[in-house]
């Protein structure tokens, strides 16, 4: 197995499927490996290049194989699959694998640290509980519209006129759906305590951190924010400009060209949605206050008000945001006010 140059492996809970390839690309070896015996069989391998698809445990694996000494790719899944020949099998998939890795315009999945994992893993909960609280209200609401009591829109309207509503007596609610609904309380109340447990610990962690504090010095960057660009992004040195970020995050016209024309259309909605919806989200908390500023970024945004639309300048300021984001944390500075991001140049105001 000298000439092994590239190493193809399939990921799985127990059983990793492997291929080896030389320089050429020739075919060298298919083996089958069970859990326990993957670390010390690349262990007592020569230096190569291991790749294998994003997925879950490829980060872990990946960190495992760079401390053997290996240089490791990560390969989005979509674009292996057009490397795949014949039938569906985890050989072929693995073929595929260490065929795409040689492709040098291959763009490749960063690897994450430990801190990166663990920041991602309290957002992905946090998530989840307030998916679960937004669809314990919706449930809720919905069933009292049914008698025709209607609550205004937003969790913080529903908190305030629920425990009422389910208190009035003339309502002409039964005491049978009362006490039922009574259970939705408990539960909103339980998923406070979880999301506001899990919020603390992120925030806890921001104070530990320095590029996370960098980053909420931009505007629309709060500890949230900061921590989940962190966790997915890291220090930004995968990336050679701040476009491919918001590219990578979908915030980029959708390109449809053909035959010398341009098209775009609208944005590619590409990456992680959660961060792009909360990028969104600390873009409309800027455009509020906007108006009643004269900084640089606060006149772009009220000229591009006036000329686009509300919601057209927050996509676009979402746009800025992960840029300005991107160059905060490459050039180690804090967020300046009055300094010119897309132009790269100091502007007096």
């Amino acid at each position: 197995m000298k000439d092994i140059q590239v190493i193809g492996l399939d990921l799985a809970k127990q059983i990793f499927h492997l291929v080896g390839l030389t320089k050429s690309g020739h075919l060298i070896f298919k083996k089958k490996l069970r859990r326990n015996q993957l670390k010390n069989f690349f262990s007592n391998l020569k230096k190569c290049t291991i790749a294998m698809e994003g997925c879950a445990s490829s980060h872990y694996w990946a960190r495992c194989f760079q401390n053997l000494g290996h240089d490791v790719k990560i390969l989005p899944a979509q674009y292996v699959k057009a490397y795949v020949r014949g039938n569906k099998n985890d050989y072929n998939d693995s073929l595929a694998i260490a065929e795409a890795s040689q492709v040098k315009e291959m763009k490749l999945v960063p690897i994450k640290a430990i801190k990166q994992q663990e920041l991602q893993a309290l957002h992905r909960l946090r998530q989840k509980y307030v998916k679960q609280r937004t669809a314990s209200c919706n449930q809720a609401r919905g069933i009292l519209a049914e008698f025709g009591i209607v609550i205004p829109q937003g969790i913080n309207n529903f908190r305030k006129h629920f425990l009422n509503i389910l208190s009035d007596e003339t309502n002409g609610l039964s005491l049978m759906l009362r006490d039922s609904l009574g259970l939705v309380e408990i539960e909103l109340n339980r998923l406070d305590e979880f999301i506001n447990q899990i919020t603390c610990s992120i925030e806890m962690e921001v104070k530990n951190h320095r590029e996370i504090r960098l980053l909420q010095t931009i505007p629309g960057f709060g500890p949230i924010n900061s921590s989940l660009f962190y966790s997915t992004f890291g220090n930004g040195s995968a990336y050679d400009k701040g476009r491919d970020v918001s590219a990578a995050l979908g915030l980029v016209p959708r390109q449809h060209s053909t035959g010398g024309k341009q098209l775009l259309l609208g944005i590619s909605k590409r990456g992680d949605k959660h961060l792009r919806s909360q990028l969104v989200h600390g873009a409309r908390a800027v455009i509020r206050v906007a108006k009643n500023k004269s900084d640089l970024l606060s006149q772009w945004i009220n000229r591009l008000i006036d000329k686009r639309g509300i919601n057209k300048a927050t996509v676009a300021l979402a746009n800025k945001m992960a840029r300005i984001a991107w160059a905060v944390l490459r050039s180690g500075k804090p967020y300046q006010i009055d300094f010119n991001y897309h132009n790269r140049k100091l502007v007096k105001a």
